[in-house]
């Protein structure tokens, strides 16, 4: 979503890297780029000003003028400033420590993910160790008691058996004691929406609001419609008083200025993101790591806490043990995309590595695709456990026996044997580097040095 952000910003700190002096005219062109990039990521105009203003203010101090890196110095400061803009260190936890069962209430509109967002919110929530129930509220839009049903099933979480004939005040009341009398300790009331805010609509939240006494009420904000969803959110905050905003469709390919300009705007925070349609992708908001993708940093912490959350611990052990023993083999292999899968997409994977987002974008035409992964799955399930081990087994007659068996041609095949066996010498080396040295020395193997030879080295097909 942040990607033109991005390379703008980029473009400006290069500038501001160049200067060995820094000065207010050259600081003053760069503002002037900041601004511009911001108001192109269509960051509320009013945010904008004030942010460039603090810049401005800080920058120009005799601090920046004397230090002896000027550029990095300004680099900090929209840095720090951009947290601030975005809730800084402002608590954005959940009130669950009330007694139970704690009510959480969702509002949006029509088309915002509402319902897809009560289902990703009680899967966080039951990893937490509670109890909830997904309670269907909007009896008006069609099939949307049944959509809640399903995302319940697929979770395995209980949802509440609402009617359509009945009215949503009832339904919400009558689920929270359910939940009391049968040990949920969460309530999610997935509420109507409309296209737009109306008085029947408001109305309506207003009474379920003080019928329930919700612990937090949240905005489902969709992040795609940009500045749309900071008018909508100031709306619905002004009648119900929203403790929280979940930015949905973070994922999307917008230009992200909701999600910058929503807390200065409302003064509410962002307490979750939406990074994808499985219904595990949301995560909690740090505004600091956020700023830190914006920027090409990378966000390790986010990325070490997702693999803790996914990857097997003791396959992820015995993977590493036979790459140092140099006996990686593609029943490895499988297993290691399986793992990697689990954590999302390639792209939002590499998006928290430090310098791997640059270089995805340089490697457009080379990242593998969900279809290719999984045509490189179909080929290796297809080996027997022999051909699986040992690679080199696999003649002519075999080749065409697996290609039959994945519905591929015997030169993908050959391909992906041949890039394989590459991989296997690149690994080979890299296992002998050793982990301090193993940054330093990948430029130096051949196929890692060059960026499209690395994509190439693991995923062969769609060149």
């Amino acid at each position: 979503m942040f990607d033109n952000l991005s390379d703008k910003l980029e473009s400006v700190f290069k500038k501001l890297r160049g200067h060995g002096v820094m000065t207010e005219d050259n600081i003053k062109d760069a503002l002037r780029e900041v601004r511009l990039a911001l108001l192109e990521a269509d960051v509320n105009f009013k945010v904008v000003k004030d942010f460039v203003e603090k810049i401005r203010q800080k920058s120009v101090g005799t601090e920046v003028m004397q230090s002896l890196s000027p550029g990095q110095h300004v680099i900090r400061i929209v840095n720090d400033e951009l947290i601030n803009l975005m809730g800084g260190d402002q608590d954005n936890s959940l009130n669950l420590a009330l007694r139970p069962p704690v009510t959480l209430m969702l509002v949006g509109l029509q088309g915002a993910g509402k319902t897809t967002t009560t289902g990703k919110l009680g899967s966080w929530l039951r990893k937490l160790k509670r109890r909830p129930l997904l309670v269907p509220a909007d009896v008006y839009r069609p099939a949307a008691i049944e959509q809640l049903k399903t995302v319940g099933r697929q979770l395995n979480i209980d949802v509440y058996d609402s009617k359509k004939d009945q009215n949503p005040v009832e339904i919400a009341t009558d689920a929270v004691k359910y939940a009391e009398l049968n040990g949920y300790d969460t309530v999610l009331l997935d509420t109507a929406g409309r296209h737009q805010i109306d008085e029947f609509l408001m109305d309506e939240l207003e009474v379920i609001k003080k019928a329930v006494q919700p612990s937090e009420i949240l905005f489902v904000a969709d992040a795609m419609t940009g500045q749309e969803a900071v008018t909508v959110a100031c709306g619905f905050n002004d009648r119900l008083s929203i403790t929280g905003v979940i930015l949905s469709k973070l994922d999307g390919d917008a230009k992200g200025g909701a999600a910058l300009s929503i807390k200065a705007v409302t003064g509410v925070p962002v307490k979750f993101v939406g990074i994808g349609e499985k219904l595990d992708a949301l995560e909690v908001f740090h505004a600091d790591r956020l700023v830190s993708r914006i920027l090409g940093m990378g966000d390790v912490l986010s990325l070490v806490e997702k693999a803790q959350a996914t990857l097997d611990e003791k396959e992820t052990i015995r993977l590493a043990q036979k790459l140092k023993k140099n006996q990686f083999d593609l029943e490895d292999f499988l297993a290691q995309m399986q793992q990697l899968k689990k954590m999302g997409s390639l792209e939002s994977i590499m998006g928290m590595i430090p310098g791997m987002g640059k270089m995805m974008k340089q490697m457009q035409g080379t990242q593998p695709s969900e279809k290719e992964i999984k045509r490189i799955e179909a080929i290796i399930r297809s080996m027997t456990p022999a051909e699986r081990a040992d690679h080199s087994i696999i003649n002519g007659s075999r080749r065409l026996r697996i290609s039959k068996g994945s519905g591929t041609t015997v030169q993908e095949i050959n391909l992906l044997l041949k890039r394989f066996t590459e991989a296997q010498k690149i690994m080979k080396q890299l296992a002998k580097l050793g982990p301090k040295n193993l940054m330093k020395g990948m430029g130096n193997i051949p196929g890692l040095g060059n960026i499209g030879g690395f994509g190439k080295g693991m995923f062969p097909f769609g060149r």
